[in-house]
């Protein structure tokens, strides 16, 4: 940097070179300095669950007459610029730091103090006003929590709502479309779409309501457990008003962590909801995986259904189309996967009294919250709410399945019923001529025991 580039910020290490226009200061910088490491910042959301618990303590701390009413006032307007995002290029910190998110929590005070001190003209210290109260190894683990619930309720959780009801609206819609089963990915007996889609609606329900009960132990925030979880330099209400306001202010019960110690060591409701996050991923692959075989063709694969033309398939292949959504939404759940797996080995490094991995456990559980928002969202709209089915494909397949003899096995017998699937499958026929020739048993007989709509009915 250039003399006109920087100027010069102290903290307790000594002079630092800080770029001219940075609102932060000598610690975030040495922060930068330290970490070129991956290029990837604190999510949005972190940024803004920072802002929240400064804002926050600054109010608490007045109240508790901690803080003097100017710099609290002055703190609360410049805490509200980083919330709504105004200052989100200051914080530059990678994410690959120091295991506490010290870094990033000093950058959030500093930034804060620079604003609330040009605003005010008053001293304003990162330390000592805006961080009063606090330690970044209690608001670190709060602002995951925090910014985790936030991105559930305003993200995730609303793009599963929409998904289930799309899926349940074609299930409606489809209830009386017969099709052919599979199992092993070989022709089973029969089923209809509508019950076929049903499996997917109520696998998307179960997983958002196990994301809703794993969000409950994410509600509670060891804020004001400060450095080790005794409370350290906070009043001894600090951490419940902290809470209680965020809470209100943000319209969701949040409260205060029963033991602190627990809340800086360790991050297990972290996990227990990227657990949570991972088993929807599973059931989104599955899914994604039934719209590309049902889709696969369109003359060599099922064809049973058609999926929206999105774009050219192939730089090589005229007229090719391919499954898009389906491909992108099954990468999204590898790597929700994968991002579990780092979380799991995230949460197993609480040495002692502190967590070291959190802002690879911020990281990762908010990039896999915010990618099954987005894939939900992009498989609902461009999938699963206009894909066609083929229905005279469909017809075809279901008459000349050779399973269907299945159905008469309690008349004719399993050996029978074998010998009959393999002719008609050998010689390319339907059942139901087959058996007409093999058995004694009616045309109406037949038609009515291997009618594949009264084969598809529920038994309860």
């Amino acid at each position: 940097m250039g003399g006109s580039d920087y100027r010069i910020e102290r903290d307790s290490m000594g002079e630092l070179r800080v770029p001219a226009g940075a609102l932060y200061g000598a610690q975030t910088q040495r922060a930068v300095e330290n970490f070129p490491i991956s290029g990837l910042r604190l999510p949005r959301a972190m940024i803004r669950a920072l802002g929240e618990i400064k804002l926050a303590a600054a109010q608490v701390n007045q109240e508790l007459g901690s803080l003097d009413r100017q710099r609290a006032q002055a703190i609360r307007q410049a805490a509200l610029k980083v919330i709504d995002g105004s200052c989100d290029s200051h914080f530059p910190v990678d994410i690959f730091q120091t295991g506490s998110g010290t870094s990033s929590n000093m950058n959030c005070n500093e930034v804060i103090a620079r604003l609330a001190g040009d605003a005010s003209g008053m001293d304003i210290h990162p330390n000592d006003h805006v961080n009063m109260g606090q330690s970044s190894n209690d608001v670190f683990p709060s602002a995951i929590h925090i910014a985790a619930c936030l991105t559930l309720e305003e993200r995730l959780l609303p793009a599963l709502e929409r998904l289930h009801s799309t899926i349940e609206s074609r299930a409606t819609q489809l209830e009386g479309v017969v099709k052919t089963g599979r199992t092993h990915l070989m022709d089973a007996m029969p089923l209809t779409f509508g019950q076929e889609l049903s499996g997917w609606a109520s696998q998307i329900r179960h997983a958002r309501d196990r994301i809703e009960s794993s969000q409950e132990r994410l509600l509670a925030i060891p804020i004001g457990g400060t450095a080790v979880g005794t409370g350290v330099n906070a009043h001894p209400e600090f951490g419940f008003r902290v809470a209680e306001y965020i809470g209100k202010r943000l319209g969701i019960p949040l409260r205060r962590m029963d033991n602190c110690f627990e809340g800086l060591s360790s991050q297990e409701a972290a996990l227990e909801m990227s657990g949570q996050l991972k088993t929807l991923a599973a059931a989104m692959m599955k899914i994604a995986n039934d719209l590309r075989w049902m889709s696969s063709g369109p003359l060599a694969g099922l064809a049973e259904i058609t999926l929206p033309a999105l774009q050219p398939g192939s730089s090589i292949m005229p007229g090719k189309f391919n499954p898009v959504i389906p491909e992108a939404v099954a990468m999204v759940c590898a790597q929700v996967t994968g991002n579990d797996s780092a979380i799991t080995i995230g949460a197993q490094s609480g040495n002692f009294q502190l967590n070291v991995m959190l802002p690879l456990i911020a990281h990762n559980l908010l990039q896999s919250i915010e990618l099954l928002a987005a894939a939900a969202t992009t498989l609902e709209a461009k999938a699963i709410r206009d894909f066609v089915v083929n229905r005279e494909r469909v017809q075809a397949l279901l008459e000349r399945n050779p399973v269907l003899v299945t159905a008469l096995n309690p008349v004719i017998g399993y050996e029978k019923g074998a010998q009959i699937a393999k002719r008609a499958w050998s010689e390319g026929r339907p059942v139901l001529e087959v058996a007409r020739e093999m058995t004694d048993l009616s045309e109406e007989e037949l038609r009515k025991l291997l009618d594949p709509a009264a084969l598809a009915k529920i038994h309860r």
